[in-house]
């Protein structure tokens, strides 16, 4: 990093201190970078929220931060999934074994809560301002300056909207678009759907009663359910707990369901609400749906409601969306927001000044890279849900033929690219890769070699910006 005397860093406000506005936070933190998240909730730490996915994609950048062995020690690798029918038909093994060997590290899943607290831990705690839900922003050449429903207003030169789906920032951007004659756009799919997710993580329970439960890896099993729409899934976490989802995908959802969550953010949500009908549904792991609801503390229970779609408009001027505010997918990965957030931040330290010019370029080349891979990823997903939970007769063909007669070569050859594509912070001490894929070639920073050669080192981090 050049003399942080004479090359001054622009300074940055996050909103949203979800995972994907943490994980943005400590990059900038890492980088020397100026920094003030704002989080629209009165608390930071997030109590709610099942078990999430985290992704071998993001896996270099932890070890970075240095919280791989946290997050290890918390979570369970995905070996195998299970998919069957109601009946417990299986209808397809799919084996992540040979994951660690390509990529040298596991899709592990981990309770939400407490990877939000790994890596809340690493933001300083003076960086984090609570009840700051963003209102409207004023933009110009110069910098940003948005004000918060409590009237309290904040400048600065970049504004990046990691609020989530239901994203105040995302509003006020597209009214200051409006205002400069731009009409946002939405991308809206043919193939839409509309979700409901419910999530819990039982108390510990007794490994008699469940299969795998102490295991050392995670059993993940999906039934697709009989009842059009309805799917339900399990995973094993650490300390003989299951952490359970049900979805239900429904263009003619009931609207009690619907009013007040859609596209919201998790929200607390009472168990009695579901039908009674689902408590019977049988587990590949023995037992019942109603097991789990019994062994889960009501407090912990969460839902979430949302349309599958991907923004057009990710930035304009100095503002610019990352994650759920950008595009949402299926909940319960905690993959795309991160990578995002390595994207940009790499492109913001490599940033000569913070004036318009630099912002838009660095801007442009974030988009450039990022939405063709979220427009990718969300034509997968919906690909995957008419494949895996529809109920025409074109489904379950579909259905047939992917799982059934696609040879393996081609499944696996279609995830070659997210294989690949594993990013790291071009401003810390690169991680040597691991397993037999290398990662996609990743372009270096000559401001940060530049920094380690001024300091006459070799893995510094960059001292911060003053």
């Amino acid at each position: 990093m050049p003399d942080s005397q004479t090359v001054k860093s622009p300074k940055v406000i996050i909103a949203g201190a979800g995972l994907t506005g943490l994980t943005m936070a400590i990059l900038l933190e890492k980088a020397g970078i100026e920094y003030q998240v704002l989080e629209r909730s009165s608390e930071v730490q997030q109590t709610l929220g099942g078990a999430i996915i985290l992704s071998f994609n993001v896996m270099p950048l932890m070890e970075q931060f240095g919280v791989l062995d946290q997050i290890e020690a918390i979570s369970f690798p995905i070996e195998t999934t299970m998919i069957y029918k109601e009946d417990m038909e299986v209808i397809r093994e799919i084996n992540l074994r040979s994951n660690r060997k390509m990529v040298g590290y596991g899709t592990q899943v981990i309770p939400r809560p407490q990877l939000h607290a790994i890596l809340l831990a690493l933001v300083p705690k003076e960086k984090i301002l609570v009840n700051k839900s963003i209102e409207s922003l004023v933009q110009d050449t110069e910098s940003v300056t948005v004000t918060c429903e409590d009237k309290s207003t904040y400048t600065a030169d970049i504004l990046i909207g990691a609020d989530g789906s239901d994203s105040g920032t995302r509003r006020a951007l597209y009214k200051d678009m409006e205002k400069d004659g731009i009409t946002p756009k939405i991308i809206e799919e043919e193939n839409k759907t509309l979700y409901m997710s419910v999530f819990g993580t039982t108390d510990p329970m007794d490994p008699a009663n469940f299969e795998g439960l102490d295991d050392d890896c995670t059993r993940c099993d999906t039934v697709v359910g009989d009842e059009r729409g309805l799917t339900y899934r399990t995973f094993i976490i650490p300390n003989n707990r299951v952490s359970w989802r049900v979805d239900f995908q429904s263009s003619a959802m009931d609207p009690e369901w619907v009013e007040g969550y859609k596209n919201a953010d998790y929200k607390a949500f009472d168990l009695k609400k579901l039908p009674e009908r689902w408590r019977g549904r049988e587990l590949a792991m023995m037992g019942s749906l109603g097991i789990l609801f019994d062994n889960t503390p009501q407090d912990k229970v969460c839902k979430v409601v949302l349309e599958e779609n991907i923004y057009e408009n990710w930035k304009h001027g100095r503002t610019v969306l990352i994650g759920d505010a950008a595009h949402r997918l299926l909940p319960g990965f905690a993959l795309e927001g991160m990578l995002d957030a390595i994207v940009l931040a790499n492109l913001i330290y490599e940033m000569p000044t913070s004036n318009h010019k630099n912002i838009t370029k660095a801007f442009d080349e974030f988009y450039e890279e990022r939405f063709p891979t979220s427009r990718r990823e969300l034509s997968a997903t919906q690909q995957a849900t008419h494949v895996m939970f529809g109920r025409t007769w074109l489904d379950v063909a579909g259905r047939y033929l992917l799982l059934k007669l696609v040879p393996k070569y081609f499944k696996e050859k279609s995830r070659d690219y997210i294989n690949y594509y594993r990013p790291q912070a071009a401003f810390l001490p690169r991680v040597n890769t691991r397993g037999e894929n290398p990662s996609t070639p990743q372009r270096a920073s000559k401001k940060y070699a530049n920094y380690l050669k001024s300091k006459g080192a070799s893995g510094s981090a960059p001292a911060a910006a003053v």
